[in-house]
């Protein structure tokens, strides 16, 4: 009989890679980007630096524009810019789409509130570690929130929409609340 690990290793060498792995942890580094955006339908450049210099960043990766759950998130995030806002964060998601097809979904679905940007070449999903287990074309759904230090403070990843943006908002209320503390 083989030894335990040499079956695990054996295992691995015939079914190819493991699953993937888990997004960034909290205190690492967060990749520094530039990527085509639209914000209502106003194609820029979205930089991260830039936006870490203003505040934290709440950084969300979807599947695909205009799909029921990416849908239900980017109105959920929509509802809630004023209170990213009032805590100082900007919100930028990001999927495969094309710019094209991210023009028309900043506008309807994330109602003109915050800007998407388009990753095509999947660089900054992979750099963050959000490629989509089995469809590795798509992004999975999992939000960062990034201190303006350019540190992950927060990571969510669930393909369920629901609790995306009431996670991130916590995080960064406590995050705020340290901040406040610490200045006192």
């Amino acid at each position: 009989m083989k030894h335990p690990l040499a079956l695990l290793a054996l295992a691995a060498a015939l079914c190819g890679p493991m699953a993937a792995r888990a997004e960034l942890p909290v205190g690492a580094p967060a990749p520094d980007f530039s990527a085509p955006a639209s914000l209502g339908g106003q194609v820029f450049t979205f930089k991260l630096a830039q936006a870490l210099a203003q505040g934290p960043v709440v950084l969300y990766f979807y599947p695909a524009a205009f799909t029921k759950g990416c849908t239900i998130e980017a109105r959920d995030f929509a509802e809630a810019t004023d209170d990213y806002k009032a805590l100082g964060a900007t919100v930028i998601g990001v999927s495969a789409d094309d710019i094209d097809t991210l023009k028309k979904f900043s506008v309807s679905e994330c109602r003109s509130k915050f800007a998407v940007a388009a990753d095509g070449s999947q660089a900054i999903m992979k750099a963050y570690d959000a490629v989509h287990d089995r469809r590795p074309d798509h992004a999975k759904r999992v939000s960062y929130v990034i201190t303006p230090d350019a540190r992950i403070l927060y990571t969510y990843t669930d393909m369920n929409p629901d609790h995306h943006v009431a996670n991130t908002l916590q995080a960064l209320r406590k995050w705020r609340a340290t901040q406040t503390q610490a200045r006192q």
